[in-house]
């Protein structure tokens, strides 16, 4: 068995074992990560308070768990499709730091570009007031489902993209 990393002769259990950590740290930051993301968005769109709107009424709850189900269902399936550096060390096995730095990259740039296209498409469509979800928590609840779905979306391509 190699010393100092993950090869061919590595026993089957302790692959297993690296698996399972590997999941269960990325979906860890994933989570935290989306998290975060909620926060700026409430700095983004002061007039639509997610997280206090959210909870107002169960439909919003349920459309905000089942968004980050799905977010959480696409984070683990990235990280069970992705590509492993075999050989690395265990550290590096874990947790790419190459890796890591393209999830962190994809979520400012399609958190910004995502916040960004809705104020441009907000003004390109003003028959269609994008800040009307304000006035109904369910309403938010979808704007926070989508938001979710979209987060999700982009970290498994960031977690499965071949470097």
């Amino acid at each position: 068995m190699p010393m100092n990393g993950i090869g061919q002769s590595t026993a089957f259990y302790l692959i297993v074992l690296l698996w399972v950590a590997r999941v269960i740290i990325w979906t860890f930051i994933c989570a935290l990560l989306a998290w975060l993301g909620i926060r700026v968005l409430d700095a983004l769109t002061p007039h639509i308070h997610q997280r206090q709107e959210v909870g107002e009424r169960p439909v919003s709850v349920g459309l905000f768990m089942a968004g980050f189900l799905i977010l959480i269902g696409l984070v683990i399936h990235g990280v069970v499709t992705g590509p492993v550096i075999v050989g690395a060390g265990l550290l590096e096995s874990l947790i790419d730091p190459r890796r890591l730095g393209l999830v962190a990259i994809s979520f400012l740039v399609s958190l910004l570009l995502g916040i960004a296209l809705l104020h441009i498409m907000d003004k390109l469509t003003p028959r269609i007031p994008f800040g009307s979800v304000e006035q109904n928590p369910v309403a938010v609840g979808i704007y926070v489902f989508g938001y979710l779905v979209f987060f999700g979306l982009i970290i498994h391509g960031a977690l499965i993209m071949p470097l």
